[in-house]
């Protein structure tokens, strides 16, 4: 997500601010939990599902842009793509970054796990998610408990993730279910990428391409 800026624009009425052409709005909740879940704590049969996660470590910024994208593109995600090499390859090579592939069994991958503890003390759930066609079959349950399982490591006394109204409109619902507690909600006001040119003009038709 980029910082939000404002857009210079006179208020419509009461609650409400135009935005500017070429600019998308986006109301953000972040979540947050503060201890394990207990579920996580206690020795259990995992579910037998045809995934895998396979680290990836020294990952070269084409190949991460291409999952990103894959993953993203259909819900807008775009802060990746508007950096350059050196500042992406930054991020994920950073030590306290973790980045995986989510890999079926013909080892394709469909979708995209990224810990972020550069935050001494807490872990952020940077990507989630899953290509369109993964969607919808209870996947998302699985990585999100690799995820914690992960998350809650050494000094790790937060777990926090945020979503948006771009992303898929059960995204809050499924986080509370896992044990996240909304605690704070914003609007950020940024450049659409796709008349920046860092996605199709085509994606995300539920949320029009307005320009000049």
């Amino acid at each position: 997500m980029a910082i939000a800026h404002d857009p210079g624009t006179a208020p419509l009425g009461h609650g409400f601010h135009a935005i500017a052409p070429g600019d998308l709005a986006a109301v953000v909740t972040a979540l947050e939990m503060r201890e394990m879940p207990a579920a996580l704590r206690r020795p259990g049969i995992e579910p037998d599902v045809p995934l895998q996660l396979e680290r990836w470590t020294d990952c070269a910024p084409e190949r991460y842009r291409l999952l990103y994208k894959r993953v993203g593109a259909p819900w807008l995600w775009w802060s990746r793509l508007a950096l350059d090499d050196a500042a992406l390859t930054a991020i994920i090579h950073d030590p306290a970054v973790e980045l995986y592939a989510v890999t079926d069994r013909a080892r394709i991958e469909i979708g995209m796990l990224e810990l972020d503890f550069r935050t001494p003390g807490a872990c952020e759930i940077a990507f989630f998610g899953f290509v369109p066609k993964a969607t919808g079959h209870g996947f998302g349950r699985w990585l999100m408990r690799r995820a914690l399982q992960r998350a809650w490591t050494g000094a790790v006394e937060k777990v926090w993730v945020h979503t948006c109204t771009l992303d898929g409109p059960g995204a809050v619902a499924f986080y509370v279910k896992q044990g996240f507690v909304p605690h704070s909600r914003f609007v950020e006001v940024f450049r659409d990428p796709r008349a920046a040119g860092l996605l199709g003009a085509d994606l995300g038709a539920l949320h029009p391409l307005i320009v000049d």
